[in-house]
C-alpha cells in the first residue's frame, strides 16, 4: 500500500491509500469508481455551500468557483441520469436539489 495525495474538486490536497502498483486508483469497478468520484465532488461542493450559507469563508464566494461548481453539478446530474447502473452512492435528486439551492442563493445575492 502507498499513501499519496489526491486533489478534491477545489484543488485542495487530501491523503489517499492505494495499492503500491496502482498508478490510477479506482474503486472496485469502472462504474463504481465513476460514482465515487461524482460523490466526492458533490460532497466537496455541498460542504462549501454549507460554509457559504453560514458565511464562513466559502470558496463559492468567488464567482468563477460558483460557476464551476454549478457546471459540475449539472454534469453529475446528467451522468447519473444517463447511467444504466442503479445509483447506490448518490441520488440524482440530491444533486438537483443542491444545484437548485445554489442557483437560488446566487440569484438572491446582489451583483
Amino acid at each position: 500500500m502507498k499513501l499519496s495525495l489526491g486533489k478534491d474538486f477545489f484543488g485542495r490536497p487530501y491523503d489517499r491509500l492505494s495499492p503500491s502498483a496502482d498508478q490510477s486508483p479506482k474503486w472496485y469497478c469502472e462504474p463504481c469508481s465513476m460514482q465515487k468520484n461524482l460523490q466526492r465532488d458533490y460532497r466537496d461542493i455541498r460542504g462549501e455551500f454549507e460554509k457559504l450559507k453560514q458565511r464562513d469563508g466559502s470558496l463559492l464566494d468567488r464567482p468563477e468557483e460558483l460557476q464551476r461548481a454549478q457546471l459540475r453539478l449539472r454534469e453529475i446530474v446528467t451522468l447519473l441520469s444517463a447511467s444504466a447502473t442503479p445509483q447506490a452512492l448518490l441520488a440524482p435528486g440530491e444533486v438537483t436539489q443542491l444545484l437548485g439551492d445554489i442557483q437560488a442563493r446566487s440569484q438572491a445575492q446582489p451583483a
